[in-house]
């Protein structure tokens, strides 16, 4: 009775694990997804001053909000920013999250 029981606990810890790493990526790509959405929000506010100063503005909330900014781009009105959150977790299968926005007066 010893050996299914252990067995049984094994697997409940293994499908634990499996459920704690899934959630852990999904609050990451939430996060990164807000991130991005709040710096092209930020680029976009600033684009009356330029591609340089809209940059600086998406990376200054990206940095607040734990991101890396990637990518930075005025296209027209509209800002477009990627960013980059690396996640931390003590899974060793975690990744990098990637989230892209774009920003702009409405039409």
């Amino acid at each position: 009775m010893t050996v299914p029981a252990a067995m049984s606990v094994a697997g409940l810890l293994s499908v634990l694990a499996l459920l704690i790493g899934l959630g852990s990526a999904l609050v990451n790509r939430h996060r990164a997804e807000a991130a991005a959405d709040l710096a092209a929000l930020a680029a976009a506010g600033q684009a009356t001053a330029g591609t340089a100063a809209s940059c600086r503005a998406a990376e200054r909330v990206g940095a607040r909000m734990g991101v890396a900014v990637t990518s930075c781009r005025l296209d027209g009105w509209d800002a477009l920013v990627e960013v980059r959150m690396t996640a931390n977790g003590a899974l060793p299968f975690v990744v990098p999250v990637v989230a892209r926005a774009r920003a702009g007066p409405a039409e």
